[in-house]
């Protein structure tokens, strides 16, 4: 099993719309990567003090990296999505899951 973490850095001037990622952006995501990807999480960053890092950070759990890649393999029309959301460069960890 493995975990794709997309994680959205706060940076001076980044912005991020929350409501439209949820609203819109991940049942996108969940419809184009269809059975493949097998359970999803969306935090929203709020601090503790000070600014969170990141705006949010989403994963995605998947059977294999192939799986993965098989399943984003056609997925543009989520990168072009992103434009309505962000303007947060996003950083993807790939992960395998050991507990």
């Amino acid at each position: 099993m493995i975990r794709a973490s997309i994680m959205y850095p706060r940076a001076e001037g980044s912005t991020f719309d929350i409501d439209y990622y949820l609203a819109t952006h991940i049942p996108l995501a969940e419809r184009l990567l269809g059975d493949a990807c097998k359970a999803v999480t969306v935090d929203e960053g709020v601090g503790g003090g000070n600014p969170a890092p990141y705006h949010c950070i989403t994963t995605m759990t998947f059977d294999s990296v192939e799986a993965f890649g098989a399943a984003m393999g056609g997925a543009t029309e989520l990168m072009d999505d992103m434009k309505n959301f962000t303007n947060a460069a996003p950083q993807i960890q790939m992960s395998e899951v050991r507990r």
